[in-house]
């Protein structure tokens, strides 16, 4: 205990968990965003509960990975080689299918992302179809949790991954991702509710969904894009968004 106090007494300590804990969030942003867009398909009554448990489930997955962390960081190691490599660019393969389990799950879960935006993109341009009643229902309470589950460990591995690549302080690791969920909870009514009362919003988390799902399965094939890119792009896309929101309400005032 008192090595412990003593390590959150020094200076460098609090900085590394501060950065940490806002990469955790920025990092959380997907799961987040998946999670609101996912939980507004179910029933009023069910939304908080799917949004309250779907991040319990993201912050449990994160403790249990960060207490086994020798495993995680051999889930580097290759266990699949489809002997495939793209063209050499700077003396490097642009792509490599010697896949890690990392990368598998990775890979798997890019797919699903794409597959499940696709869907929703798809149901939002086509509501004629569900007056019709031919769409496709919206998931059950269930189905809905085992969704969130899936990505959570796809996020969660990232996110842990991510983490012991900035530090070897295991409790610093827990505090940032207890805090950084923690934020996600509060913040995750509010979001909800935002891109509920907003359509245009909801098709501009989608294509964020989709970009993340093509980030992810680059990444599994060994083309690592930069996430500040990523992000850069989500900023500047919602600022244009907010610019369009900004101006149809003065339309709508005159």
């Amino acid at each position: 205990m008192s090595s412990l106090l003593a390590s959150f007494a020094a200076p460098s300590t609090w900085l590394a968990l501060v950065t940490l804990i806002v990469m955790e969030v920025v990092l959380g942003i997907d799961n987040l965003v998946f999670i609101s867009i996912l939980s507004n398909r179910l029933p009023p009554a069910q939304q908080q509960k799917a949004r309250r448990l779907g991040l319990g489930l993201a912050l449990g997955l994160r403790l249990a990975l960060l207490s086994t962390i020798a495993w995680l960081v051999g889930l580097t190691e290759p266990v699949l080689d489809l002997g495939l490599t793209g063209p050499l660019v700077d003396g490097h393969p642009a792509f490599e299918t010697a896949l890690s389990l990392r990368d598998c799950i990775l890979l798997a879960g890019g797919l699903f992302l794409i597959w499940k935006a696709t869907r929703e993109i798809h149901h939002s341009l086509t509501p004629e179809e569900e007056k019709a009643g031919t769409a496709s229902p919206a998931p059950g309470f269930g189905a809905a949790i085992v969704q969130i589950l899936a990505l959570d460990l796809v996020f969660s591995i990232d996110s842990i991954l991510t983490a012991i690549g900035m530090t070897n302080d295991l409790p610093v690791m827990v505090v940032a991702v207890i805090v950084a969920v923690g934020l996600m909870l509060l913040a995750s009514g509010p979001l909800a509710r935002f891109i509920q009362r907003n359509p245009t919003v909801v098709m501009l988390a989608l294509g964020f969904l989709l970009m993340i799902g093509a980030v992810l399965i680059a990444d599994a094939l060994g083309v690592h894009v930069p996430k500040g890119y990523i992000y850069a792009a989500m900023a500047f896309s919602a600022l244009v968004e907010a610019l369009n929101m900004a101006a149809r309400r003065r339309r709508a005032k005159h």
